[in-house]
Order: structure tokens, then C-alpha cells, then sequence
């Protein structure tokens, strides 16, 4: 059912005609009606004088009687599935009158699709939101917000005139940050066609979650570090093999070892100092 007639029509015209008083125009309905595709729509047809001879809706879509008077009849009108002109014929006082009915079809955001790519990130780096609206119309009534949690991140209105149903695709790249992954991420469609005599028309995604990770060390800076330290270590051993070489070398010219002979220097000068 079209969000912009069936009940709503329904209810507005019989508020009206319990508030009519004799001799005054019953509630005629806008002229110019948006119809979602497939669905249906209440039509008024009601004459211009108070006792018609005739009165009738033409057109070749199933249509239903709902409720009659003198005046006026109302017919449900089924199955729309393009733009339509429905002629509301009556004839009074011998002359034959026609009201036209124009009816354009659109095609409602049904499904909102929201996609994070990728679904896995660490803070600091760039992912993507991408949010799909499948075959609507016309695109240029169609309003895509995204966010995060209640904050908007991006909002974009299409823009658009073709009247066949298209996809909508806006994509969003943004940075990762921790507390992105705290939040649900949701896709917003609004279609506003109250310009063109529709309504509003407001689809929600289901919510994504964004996995957040601390960022990883960079694999050249870890090669790097790993190099430097294997080098200080070589470095460091060859240091230890020279200290071992020169005493075992000078053990073998003297008998005993430098660092044992430099000790023993050592000791003896310091009991050698007055008191």
C-alpha cells in the first residue's frame, strides 16, 4: 500500500464529509497523486453539482466501489505499476465534465545495504562504508545519511531524473578510531517526495560493527630493529673473543694472565700508600 493514500486518503475524506455542510463541495483529493509501484490508491471522484446524472472513474486498472452518495463515489484503484491518468467523468445539467487524476509511480527505498570494508582494521588506517539502495526512483528525492552511532558521518542527496527504479551507491572512506569500535555503524534512506504531492518515505540498514585494533609495528622498522641488534651482538661476542685470544697469547709469553698481573700491580700499590 502506497504510504501517501489508502487509510490516509480514506480517513481525510470522511473527516470532511461529517463536517460538510448542505450544498457545499465534497472533498475531491489532490489531482496529482505518487503512487509506489504495485501498490494502491483511494480515488475521490466527485461531481461539481450536488445531483449528477452520471458519475464514473475511467480507467483499465481493477478498481473497487467503497463508498457512494449522490455526489461523490470513492473507488479503490489496484495493482499501479506505472503512471497512470485516471478521468473522473459526470455529467450535469446535461453537460459532461471530466476530472483528470494524474498518478506517478516511484519506487521506495524497500532495502538499505551497508557494507564496512574492511570489517577488521587497526586505528589510525582508512576504511570504507559503502551503502546501497536497490532500485528506487526517482533518485532525486532520495537523501543517504550515514553514521555512526547518532553522529552523522556523510550525508548526500542524489541527484537524478531517470523514472525507471536504479540502484543508489554512496560510499564514504574514513580513518579508524578506538572508539569506533564501541558503536554501531547504520545507513539511513529518506525519500522525500512531498514536493510532487507524495510523503516521506524512511528505510534504516540493519547495524555493522567495526573491529578496532591496535596498529601493528611496521615490518621494515622490525627488520630494521632485528639487524641492529644481531649486528651489536656480533659485535660484542668478536670483543669478547679478542679479550680471550690477547690473554691466552699473553699467558703463553709470561705465564700468567694480564688482567691477573694488572690486579696484583694494583693490589700492591694500594698497600703501599702511607697512612
Amino acid at each position: 500500500m502506497s504510504p501517501f493514500g489508502g487509510r490516509g486518503t480514506l480517513a481525510a475524506f470522511l473527516s470532511l464529509l461529517c463536517c460538510q455542510g448542505s450544498g457545499e463541495k465534497a472533498f475531491e483529493g489532490p489531482e496529482h497523486l505518487m503512487v509506489g509501484s504495485g501498490e494502491f490508491q483511494v480515488i475521490n471522484c466527485t461531481a461539481s453539482c450536488t445531483d449528477p446524472t452520471t458519475l464514473a472513474l475511467e480507467t483499465a486498472l481493477n478498481k473497487t466501489l467503497l463508498e457512494n452518495q449522490v455526489q461523490w463515489k470513492l473507488f479503490k484503484v489496484y495493482n499501479i505499476s506505472k503512471d497512470e491518468e485516471l478521468l473522473c467523468s459526470f455529467t450535469c445539467d446535461g453537460r459532461q465534465e471530466t476530472k483528470v487524476f494524474n498518478i506517478t509511480v516511484f519506487y521506495p527505498p524497500k532495502q538499505v545495504l551497508l557494507t564496512l570494508s574492511p570489517t577488521s582494521v587497526a586505528v589510525g588506517t582508512l576504511f570504507t562504508i559503502e551503502c546501497r539502495v536497490p532500485a528506487v526512483a526517482p533518485l532525486g528525492g532520495l537523501t543517504v545519511t550515514l553514521l555512526r552511532g547518532t553522529k552523522i558521518l556523510y550525508n548526500q542527496t542524489i541527484v537524478g531524473t531517470a523514472p525507471s527504479p536504479q540502484d543508489a551507491v554512496v560510499t564514504h572512506n574514513t580513518t579508524a578510531h578506538r572508539e569506533d569500535a564501541h558503536h554501531n555503524f547504520l545507513c539511513e534512506a529518506q525519500m522525500d517526495l512531498r514536493s510532487r504531492g507524495g510523503g516521506l518515505v524512511h528505510r534504516v540498514s540493519d547495524p555493522q560493527r567495526l573491529e578496532v585494533k591496535e596498529p601493528v609495528p611496521n615490518s621494515q622498522m622490525v627488520i630494521i630493529i632485528a639487524i641492529v641488534v644481531v649486528l651489536l651482538l656480533l659485535f660484542v661476542t668478536f670483543v669478547l673473543l679478542c679479550f680471550v685470544f690477547s690473554q691466552k697469547w699473553h699467558r703463553g709469553r709470561t705465564g700468567h694472565y694480564s688482567v691477573y698481573a694488572t690486579w696484583r700491580r694494583l693490589k700492591g700499590s694500594h698497600r703501599a700508600q702511607p697512612l
